[in-house]
């Protein structure tokens, strides 16, 4: 069993660290990252029609192989499908990210990104975040607040599912999206199903432009984020915020009927006549 363990947090990250050793019972694990922050990249390969991403190595205790890419962790997937990090991997882990990817976030998420990208390329991807105590916001957490993170609980549950995973695999390549609370275990309410909200547990409320000063015609960007909200318990945050793992598998893009007054058909109808 190879397992691929990658993030959007970047080579040095804390959450990518833990995710990996505690893996390396299930399988050989190699670490492929980001050398930098990748937060908030999607599915995003980055501009390789301009630029040659670099690979480096790179050290993580406990594992035995692990390697830096100069882009975003879509782009680590696809390096390690075409062969670029030896034999095919069986599974790809990503995490643990400090905030959870739950709700709109998912949309966004490197760390789901990279799950998204390993089922394209025929690989089952299981994505790990972990809620930040104090910080209701879906996604990446503010650096002044990493101290609170309960690693070691993100860890184990990650291990515990993988495993499961590795036990009884999907009869075809899936994305599993894990969301943890930032407590111990033992204090966890369980885990639940849960399906994707719409509504952020704390959404943008408003951005606003600030003069750049001695910068004419350039501006800066203050973010005002609005109150906390409950979410249903049915879905991926309100699971969460209830103190409960949450358990979201994810499907693909998908078509939907055209309406029955297409107006992008009316346009193009009145173009080709």
């Amino acid at each position: 069993m190879r397992i691929l363990v990658t993030n959007d947090d970047g080579i040095d990250s804390l959450g990518l660290h833990e995710l990996a050793r505690s893996l390396t019972d299930l399988g050989e694990v190699t670490v492929v990252a980001p050398d930098q922050e990748y937060s908030g990249a999607g599915a995003a390969l980055g501009a390789v029609h301009l630029i040659r991403p670099e690979v480096h190595e790179a050290r993580v205790a406990g594992i035995d192989t692990s390697w830096s890419v100069s882009g975003p962790p879509g782009l680590c997937i696809i390096y390690a499908r075409l062969g670029l990090f030896g034999d095919p991997f069986d599974l790809v882990v990503a995490g643990i990210n400090p905030g959870t990817n739950v709700g709109r976030s998912v949309y966004h998420s490197g760390t789901v990104g990279a799950a998204l990208t390993a089922r394209n390329g025929g690989t089952t991807g299981i994505a790990i975040s972990q809620a930040v105590t104090d910080w209701g916001v879906e996604g990446q957490a503010a650096s002044d607040v990493l101290d609170q993170q309960i690693w070691s609980s993100a860890a184990e549950v990650a291990r515990t599912v993988t495993a499961g995973v590795i036990a009884n695999p999907p009869n075809k390549a899936s994305v599993l999206n894990v969301n943890v609370p930032n407590l111990p275990v033992e204090e966890m309410a369980g885990w639940r199903h849960t399906t994707v909200g719409f509504a952020p547990m704390r959404a943008l409320a408003q951005a606003t432009m600030v003069p750049k000063p001695g910068h004419a015609g350039s501006y800066g960007v203050d973010m005002n984020w609005g109150e906390p909200t409950p979410l249903p318990p049915e879905t991926d945050g309100g699971a969460v915020m209830n103190g409960y793992v949450s358990l979201t598998w994810l499907g693909g893009i998908r078509t939907e009927p055209p309406p029955s007054d297409d107006p992008a058909a009316a346009a193009l109808e009145q173009l080709f006549s």
